[in-house]
């Protein structure tokens, strides 16, 4: 009876653990069955989501409650370098890149979308970050016409739209990238020039 008793308390102690477990257990945001209300979400929601899947999803939502109708999201495992695309309101097409990040976006983000523009026939790239971008990202951008949506662009867009200001929203989401325009006239490249001696060896 005593060893029943014992048996009886081991098996309630480990069930009340595994339910503590299962239920405090960190969820992934979002569930895939719920559809994501972008008039609800927060920057706070976006720093909890666990993968770059959640973002673009909000930000996908968000575009087609913006007004952007043709939006579509691409293929994930395939995608060339590009989450989303979308027409702006002066009838341009744009790839997007989304970066759900708990540290600065790199160079390799405006690689991936810059190359990604032919393939979907975009005039325009760029990226949006829930984070900062290094400087040589910052940089490489400057140079090849990327748009770059750091963290604080991410906000004001969501403050506007959530207050119904949809313009506005529109109008930071589709300004002009910053350009560095140099002559290559006065562009001084370093040459490695052990590379160029091997090369003519083995010539």
């Amino acid at each position: 009876m005593t060893k029943m008793i014992i048996l009886l308390v081991i098996l309630v102690i480990v069930t009340a653990v595994f339910v503590f477990k299962v239920l405090s257990r960190k969820k992934i945001y979002p569930p895939q069955s719920i559809v994501i209300d972008p008039l609800k979400i927060t920057i706070q929601d976006i720093d909890r989501m666990e993968d770059g899947t959640g973002f673009v999803e909000y930000l996908y939502r968000l575009f087609l409650a913006m007004g952007y109708s043709d939006a579509y999201k691409t293929k994930g495992g395939r995608n060339f370098g590009s989450d989303l695309v979308f027409t702006d309101g002066e009838g341009v097409r744009n790839v997007v890149q989304a970066k759900c990040y708990s540290y600065p976006v790199g160079l390799e983000a405006v690689q991936e979308i810059y190359s990604s523009m032919r393939y979907y026939r975009a005039k325009k790239s760029m990226v949006i970050s829930s984070n900062q971008y290094t400087s040589a990202c910052e940089e490489l951008a400057s140079y090849n016409a990327v748009r770059l949506h750091s963290r604080s662009d991410l906000i004001e867009i969501i403050n506007f739209f959530k207050s119904g200001q949809i313009d506005k929203a529109k109008d930071i989401l589709e300004s002009e990238p910053r350009i560095i325009l140099e002559s290559w006239d006065n562009k001084v490249i370093k040459k490695d020039f052990k590379v160029e001696k091997r090369w003519v060896v083995k010539k």
